[in-house]
């Protein structure tokens, strides 16, 4: 099994980014913990690490919008990973949109550019 350097980390943690398998287009940055790691190898189903929550967290557990691993990028320090993803239900941020990166900065303001998929209020029930 791959052995990624969790203890590089002083929290265990490891950054992790959901990358669409198709398109490239960079979805979320998230953390791993080893149990994280394994269940998503498990699974085939990206787990994170909570760090609000400080718990395990499948990815659309919530929502529905789970991502599948279609390929799993190591690189060379063993240290971080880049999750090539389908992503289901078409969004990945928790505010409904497609990535979570959807804004721009523009003249030192930020501008919205990414397209909202879901609204959060009604899968959450919170903003």
């Amino acid at each position: 099994m791959v052995q990624l350097r969790f203890d590089k980390s002083e929290n265990g943690l490891l950054p992790a980014i959901a990358q669409d398998y198709e398109t490239g287009e960079v979805l979320m940055l998230a953390y791993i913990n080893l149990e994280s790691w394994e269940k998503t190898l498990e699974t085939g189903k990206v787990h994170y690490w909570s760090r609000s929550r400080s718990k395990l967290w499948l990815k659309g557990e919530s929502s529905g919008h789970v991502q599948l691993v279609r390929e799993i990028l190591v690189d060379c320090d063993d240290d971080t990973v880049v999750l090539k993803v389908e992503q289901l239900g078409g969004a990945a941020c928790h505010t409904g949109h497609r990535s979570c990166f959807f804004r721009r900065v523009e003249g030192g303001e930020l501008s919205v550019v990414g397209t909202k998929v879901f609204d959060p209020e009604s899968v959450y029930g919170k903003k």
